[in-house]
Protein backbone atom coordinates (compact mmCIF):
# COMPACT_ATOMS: atom_id res chain seq x y z
CA UNK A 1 0.00 0.00 0.00
CA UNK A 2 1.29 3.48 -0.81
CA UNK A 3 2.19 5.68 2.11
CA UNK A 4 -0.59 8.25 2.00
CA UNK A 5 -0.29 11.78 3.43
CA UNK A 6 -2.08 12.06 6.77
CA UNK A 7 -2.72 15.11 8.93
CA UNK A 8 -2.92 14.75 12.71
CA UNK A 9 -4.58 17.47 14.77
CA UNK A 10 -3.78 17.33 18.48
CA UNK A 11 -6.18 18.86 20.93
CA UNK A 12 -5.04 21.26 23.61
CA UNK A 13 -1.24 21.19 23.35
CA UNK A 14 0.90 24.25 24.05
CA UNK A 15 -2.11 26.37 25.00
CA UNK A 16 -1.55 28.97 27.69
CA UNK A 17 1.56 27.23 29.01
CA UNK A 18 -0.25 23.94 29.61
CA UNK A 19 0.35 20.52 28.08
CA UNK A 20 3.70 21.45 26.62
CA UNK A 21 4.88 19.34 23.74
CA UNK A 22 7.81 20.64 21.69
CA UNK A 23 7.24 20.07 18.00
CA UNK A 24 10.71 18.51 17.67
CA UNK A 25 9.65 15.89 20.23
CA UNK A 26 6.35 15.33 18.39
CA UNK A 27 8.24 14.76 15.13
CA UNK A 28 10.55 12.26 16.86
CA UNK A 29 7.58 10.41 18.39
CA UNK A 30 5.95 10.13 14.97
CA UNK A 31 9.15 8.87 13.38
CA UNK A 32 9.45 6.32 16.20
CA UNK A 33 6.03 4.96 15.14
CA UNK A 34 7.35 4.38 11.61
CA UNK A 35 5.77 7.47 10.06
CA UNK A 36 7.81 9.18 7.36
CA UNK A 37 8.25 12.68 5.91
CA UNK A 38 7.09 14.09 9.26
CA UNK A 39 6.52 17.85 9.38
CA UNK A 40 4.90 20.01 12.03
CA UNK A 41 3.15 23.32 11.58
CA UNK A 42 3.05 25.98 14.31
CA UNK A 43 3.11 25.01 17.98
CA UNK A 44 -0.54 24.03 18.42
CA UNK A 45 -0.19 20.36 17.55
CA UNK A 46 -0.43 20.00 13.78
CA UNK A 47 1.66 17.25 12.23
CA UNK A 48 1.71 15.98 8.64
CA UNK A 49 3.32 12.69 7.61
CA UNK A 50 3.12 9.68 5.38
CA UNK A 51 1.65 6.49 6.82
CA UNK A 52 0.96 3.10 5.27
CA UNK A 53 -2.36 3.06 7.12
CA UNK A 54 -4.23 5.29 9.54
CA UNK A 55 -5.68 2.21 11.28
CA UNK A 56 -5.47 2.59 15.08
CA UNK A 57 -3.01 5.45 14.55
CA UNK A 58 -4.93 7.92 16.73
CA UNK A 59 -4.59 5.62 19.73
CA UNK A 60 -0.94 4.83 18.97
CA UNK A 61 -0.07 8.54 18.77
CA UNK A 62 -2.01 9.36 21.95
CA UNK A 63 -0.28 6.53 23.82
CA UNK A 64 3.20 7.53 22.60
CA UNK A 65 2.65 11.16 23.60
CA UNK A 66 1.32 10.18 27.01
CA UNK A 67 4.32 7.92 27.65
CA UNK A 68 6.72 10.70 26.63
CA UNK A 69 5.22 13.79 28.30
CA UNK A 70 2.65 12.58 30.83
CA UNK A 71 -0.61 13.79 29.28
CA UNK A 72 -2.82 12.29 26.61
CA UNK A 73 -4.12 14.78 24.03
CA UNK A 74 -6.90 13.65 21.74
CA UNK A 75 -5.62 13.10 18.19
CA UNK A 76 -7.91 13.59 15.21
CA UNK A 77 -6.68 12.24 11.85
CA UNK A 78 -7.61 13.15 8.30
CA UNK A 79 -6.06 12.00 5.06
CA UNK A 80 -5.06 14.57 2.47
CA UNK A 81 -8.12 13.68 0.39
CA UNK A 82 -10.39 14.11 3.42
CA UNK A 83 -8.87 17.54 4.16
CA UNK A 84 -9.36 18.59 0.54
CA UNK A 85 -13.02 17.56 0.89
CA UNK A 86 -13.32 19.68 4.05
CA UNK A 87 -11.96 22.70 2.19
CA UNK A 88 -14.36 22.07 -0.69
CA UNK A 89 -17.30 21.88 1.76
CA UNK A 90 -16.75 25.44 3.04
CA UNK A 91 -20.27 26.93 2.99
CA UNK A 92 -19.17 30.56 3.15
CA UNK A 93 -19.06 32.70 0.02
CA UNK A 94 -15.86 34.15 -1.41
CA UNK A 95 -14.80 37.23 0.50
CA UNK A 96 -15.33 35.84 4.01
CA UNK A 97 -12.64 36.76 6.53
CA UNK A 98 -10.55 33.57 6.84
CA UNK A 99 -9.30 34.43 10.34
CA UNK A 100 -12.90 34.37 11.59
CA UNK A 101 -13.72 30.88 10.32
CA UNK A 102 -12.96 27.86 12.50
CA UNK A 103 -13.49 24.25 11.53
CA UNK A 104 -14.15 21.82 14.36
CA UNK A 105 -12.91 18.32 13.54
CA UNK A 106 -14.42 15.30 15.27
CA UNK A 107 -13.64 11.60 15.07
CA UNK A 108 -17.27 10.80 14.35
CA UNK A 109 -20.22 12.54 12.79
CA UNK A 110 -23.03 13.54 15.15
CA UNK A 111 -25.87 11.01 15.41
CA UNK A 112 -28.39 13.49 14.04
CA UNK A 113 -28.96 17.12 13.19
CA UNK A 114 -27.56 19.74 15.52
CA UNK A 115 -30.04 21.34 17.86
CA UNK A 116 -30.44 25.07 17.53
CA UNK A 117 -27.64 26.73 19.47
CA UNK A 118 -28.01 30.47 19.71
CA UNK A 119 -25.27 32.91 20.53
CA UNK A 120 -25.67 36.59 21.29
CA UNK A 121 -22.60 37.32 19.14
CA UNK A 122 -24.15 36.00 15.90
CA UNK A 123 -22.02 33.02 14.94
CA UNK A 124 -23.07 30.99 11.93
CA UNK A 125 -22.75 27.20 12.21
CA UNK A 126 -22.74 24.69 9.36
CA UNK A 127 -22.38 20.94 9.82
CA UNK A 128 -20.72 18.92 7.04
CA UNK A 129 -20.10 15.30 8.00
CA UNK A 130 -17.53 15.11 10.81
CA UNK A 131 -16.74 18.82 10.57
CA UNK A 132 -18.52 21.83 11.94
CA UNK A 133 -17.79 25.19 10.30
CA UNK A 134 -18.26 28.14 12.67
CA UNK A 135 -17.98 31.70 11.45
CA UNK A 136 -17.25 34.24 14.20
CA UNK A 137 -18.27 37.69 12.87
CA UNK A 138 -16.83 39.43 15.96
CA UNK A 139 -13.82 37.10 16.22
CA UNK A 140 -13.49 33.93 18.26
CA UNK A 141 -12.16 35.79 21.31
CA UNK A 142 -15.40 37.77 21.68
CA UNK A 143 -17.71 34.83 21.13
CA UNK A 144 -20.33 33.92 23.70
CA UNK A 145 -20.91 30.55 22.01
CA UNK A 146 -21.02 27.79 24.66
CA UNK A 147 -18.10 25.69 23.38
CA UNK A 148 -18.50 22.85 25.91
CA UNK A 149 -22.16 22.41 24.98
CA UNK A 150 -21.34 22.71 21.30
CA UNK A 151 -18.75 19.96 21.54
CA UNK A 152 -21.11 17.63 23.41
CA UNK A 153 -23.89 17.92 20.84
CA UNK A 154 -21.58 18.08 17.84
CA UNK A 155 -19.34 15.12 18.39
CA UNK A 156 -20.01 13.32 21.62
CA UNK A 157 -16.28 12.64 21.63
CA UNK A 158 -12.98 14.35 21.13
CA UNK A 159 -12.79 17.24 18.72
CA UNK A 160 -10.44 20.10 17.97
CA UNK A 161 -10.66 23.28 15.92
CA UNK A 162 -8.39 24.93 13.37
CA UNK A 163 -8.89 28.18 11.53
CA UNK A 164 -9.28 28.38 7.77
CA UNK A 165 -5.73 29.57 7.13
CA UNK A 166 -4.28 26.65 9.11
CA UNK A 167 -6.46 24.18 7.20
CA UNK A 168 -5.15 25.50 3.88
CA UNK A 169 -1.53 25.43 5.09
CA UNK A 170 -1.86 21.83 6.28
CA UNK A 171 -3.23 20.81 2.89
CA UNK A 172 -0.31 22.60 1.21
CA UNK A 173 2.22 20.80 3.40
CA UNK A 174 0.58 17.40 2.79
CA UNK A 175 0.57 18.01 -0.97
CA UNK A 176 4.29 18.75 -0.88
CA UNK A 177 5.24 15.40 0.73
Amino acid sequence: MARQPVIALLRGVNIGGHHKLPMSQLRALCEGLGLTSVQTYIQSGNVVFRAPSARNLENRLETAIEAAVGFRPAVILRTLDEMRAVAAANPFPPGFEPSKLAIFFSRTAPPGPLPLIESPTGETLHLAGRELFVYFPEGQGRSKLPFAKLERVFSGGPSTARNWNTLLKLIEIAESL
